[in-house]
């Protein structure tokens, strides 16, 4: 595996697209959701069509909010609001959580999974569960500077610049 440091460690492939939308500031709020599964192209088909009508009209304090959501690697559905126009508020927040719940029902998948986790090997992003990707990190094919995906970057500007975090600076050496 080519050895990455944190400059290089954005692959824009391996980077969701919002990350780089120009019509949004890097101060805009982001949040990251795991499905327990990949989907499928009809799945992400479905749920990209959903989540772009979800976007257009989600409001705060009846405030239509600047807001984009992706879905990415098959794996991930990424929401992003521009707060420097309209902010979300904890009930706009509360509704995108009730859509995302109810889009996972139709799915058959769930959104909420905070235990699979990613890493790029040989630039392909590879998925598992924590005991499997603790069992790699043991077996010393995930290593120190290993490229992870930090699911926890909160806004556009670390959607760029900290998706891809080296294993030992990123969350997960912590549980793995």
């Amino acid at each position: 595996m080519t050895k990455m440091t944190n400059s290089n460690m954005q692959n824009t492939t391996l980077t969701p697209s919002l990350a780089h939308d120009p019509a949004f500031s890097p101060e805009s709020r982001v949040w990251v959701y795991t499905s327990n599964r990949p989907l499928t192209d009809d799945e992400v088909a479905t749920a990209k069509q959903t989540l772009d009508v979800f976007t257009r009209q989600w409001t705060a304090h009846n405030q239509a909010l600047q807001a984009k959501a992706e879905v990415f690697q098959n794996q991930y559905v990424i929401l992003m609001v521009d707060e420097t126009r309209a902010g979300a508020s904890g009930c706009s927040i509360d509704k995108s959580v009730h859509f995302l719940e109810q889009l996972g029902q139709h799915l058959g998948v769930d959104l909420f999974e905070r235990m699979r986790f990613a890493w790029v090997e040989n630039e392909t992003m590879h998925f598992a569960t924590r005991a499997e990707f603790s069992a790699l990190v043991g077996e010393g094919r995930i290593s120190t500077t290993t490229p992870v995906v930090n699911t926890l970057a909160q806004t556009r500007q670390e959607l760029e610049t900290k998706w891809l975090l080296p294993f030992g600076e990123s969350w997960h050496r912590r549980i793995a």
